[in-house]
């Protein structure tokens, strides 16, 4: 990742869900400097409210360059988040959603949302993907850890016509090594409105979070840890 302001105007494609994550990435890559388009996915989830507060987060951020694409995963299904037969976890303990990978697992979602992105980067003449991922994911999710985003950096150096030509985009996943308080307070540090993001991975039909799902007590834990109140929690 890169810790200096860039000096330049350089382009970059933000993966933008609506979640805590990806929005502070996003507000990180705008301090920076870069010049954002973002891409949001459609895929099926259970949380699509989630689209409309990366909407949002877009244009509190000033990005009006940002396109939701439609990709049915659901059609795969294997997932609690796009399977509604199969019930989200809650109530689990800490240590219980760090142990193995869970069943809101999206098979290779991530590998397919970072292509989409590298797809529209290419587009752009965009130098760099942003993505949101973190160390607390690491643990579950495969497609979340630093060796997954440095083998797709490779891959996108390989398969593009940038990358063949001497100009590889950089994957740059600036909360990989930060926790959740600390990303919480990144983002509150950089102006970042919380209360425009949503986490949670079984809402009501109103797009109320549930407060007890794995995404929900992550995020809560993160909040106090930060010494910080959620914003979103409160309004509920």
């Amino acid at each position: 990742m890169k810790s200096d302001r860039r000096k330049d105007a350089a382009a970059a494609v933000v993966l933008l869900s609506g979640g805590l994550d990806s929005a502070t990435a996003a507000a990180w890559a705008r301090d920076r400097g870069y010049r954002l388009s973002a891409l949001s996915i459609d895929y099926g989830q259970r949380h699509r409210c989630e689209l409309d507060s990366a909407r949002a987060v877009a244009a509190s951020l000033g990005i009006t360059d940002h396109i939701t694409m439609a990709v049915d995963l659901a059609a795969f299904g294997g997932s609690a988040l796009v399977d509604t037969s199969v019930a989200v976890p809650k109530g689990r303990s800490h240590d219980e959603i760090g142990q193995g990978v869970p069943v809101t697992y999206v098979p290779a979602r991530n590998t397919v949302f970072l292509a989409l992105s590298l797809a529209m980067a290419e587009t752009r003449g965009a130098e760099a993907l942003v993505i949101g991922v973190n160390t607390i994911d690491y643990s579950g999710y495969p497609d979340c850890r630093p060796e997954f985003i440095d083998a797709f950096a490779t891959l996108a150096r390989l398969a593009t016509q940038a990358g063949v030509e001497g100009r590889p985009l950089e994957v740059l996943a600036p909360l990989a090594t930060l926790s959740k308080p600390e990303i919480i307070r990144l983002g509150l540090a950089l102006g970042l409105d919380y209360g425009l993001t949503t986490s949670c991975y079984d809402p009501d039909a109103r797009g109320r979070p549930c407060g007890a799902c794995d995404s929900c007590l992550l995020r809560a834990a993160g909040f106090a840890a930060a010494g910080a109140v959620d914003p979103r929690a409160a309004a509920v």
